[in-house]
């Protein structure tokens, strides 16, 4: 038996019954992920905060960033999570396995942020400086960097719990690569 279970709603506190019908309306369901980190007082509502906070990055900058780190970590909850909100944010398939493997032949300015991103999550902060170099030829601020580093621990924070958890993946698949 998995140690890991995702509770039902009526198992989590008021306030996060709260948050939880608030995810429901926007999303039209609750991904188990969220329902997992609802069981903590607070999880659920400081990790939401956190990732709804302004951002230099576009949508499709940060689902690149995402799907790169979680292809890295071996998560296959968010690498599936991620292909499905890439596509909605103007990612065809073939772009999204393109990204997880680091590279976006389709963009120059994305490939610059995927190359940083790769090299960052690779050597746990340590990015080569050409890459960094390369990231703010193609166009990028440091505010952006910055925002770039937040994404990489979103990821960091769910593709762990998901990974550790085995969390039953509530998207479509994504495809091996």
């Amino acid at each position: 038996m998995n140690r890991f279970k995702i509770p039902s709603r009526s198992e989590l506190s008021s306030s996060n019954q709260a948050t939880y019908d608030k995810v429901q309306g926007q999303l039209g369901f609750v991904p188990n992920i969220y329902t997992y980190m609802a069981k903590h007082p607070n999880a659920l509502a400081d990790y939401l905060a956190f990732i709804g906070r302004k951002s230099t990055l576009s949508n499709k900058e940060k689902e690149a960033v995402s799907l790169v780190v979680s292809q890295i970590n071996g998560c296959q909850y968010c690498q599936s999570a991620h292909t499905a909100l890439g596509k909605m944010n103007g990612f065809t398939e073939e772009e999204t396995i393109e990204l997880r493997t680091g590279k976006a032949s389709f963009d120059p300015k994305l490939d610059a942020l995927v190359a940083l991103v790769v090299s960052i999550t690779k050597n746990r902060g340590q990015a080569e400086k050409e890459t960094i170099e390369n990231f703010f030829k193609a166009g990028y601020s440091e505010n952006e960097f910055i925002d770039v580093a937040f994404v990489i621990a979103d990821k960091i924070i769910t593709n762990f719990i998901a990974i550790t958890s085995k969390m039953t993946v509530d998207f479509p698949i994504a495809q091996s690569i």
